[in-house]
């Protein structure tokens, strides 16, 4: 299978406190906007999206609908100290306090209105027996 895109989509109660919720966050800006689904892009890299969906909307099939459940969306970013200042600075709840990890991230984890965690992460280099899991192509610097 040859993807032209991937995103992930939310499925929530409140489609627009949760689109709002990103936008204001996560310097999202809205691409198409219903009152069951909103598509959201990265002002800053439009090859990043996320859509947000009424979790009881009829395109869902029965057994699928509902609210989301076991999801975590990472975020690889430059300075990961200022956005955990600002995100915690703004009351969103840090559920993972600001550390460095030995397989190489320096990360917190927050999350949304839903429940969805969110990994802020600056990849770091990995120490001890975590350095010699990656491949030389992908190991962190």
């Amino acid at each position: 299978m040859k993807a032209t895109s991937y995103y992930p989509v939310i499925m929530t109660g409140d489609v627009a406190g949760t689109a709002r919720f990103w936008v204001e966050h996560f310097d999202f800006v809205q691409a198409f906007e219903s009152d069951w689904y909103v598509h959201l892009t990265s002002s800053a890299d439009e090859a990043i999206n996320l859509a947000i969906l009424d979790g009881e909307h009829e395109t869902i099939p029965p057994e699928g609908r509902g609210r989301i459940s076991g999801l975590l969306i990472n975020f690889e970013v430059d300075d990961v100290d200022a956005i955990h200042d600002r995100l915690a600075a703004a009351g969103l709840p840090i559920l993972r306090s600001l550390r460095d990890e030995a397989f190489g991230q320096r990360h917190f984890i927050t999350s949304d209105p839903n429940g969805v965690l969110i990994d802020i992460i600056k990849p770091i280099p990995p120490t001890g027996e975590y350095a010699d899991q990656y491949t030389d192509a992908y190991r962190p610097v």
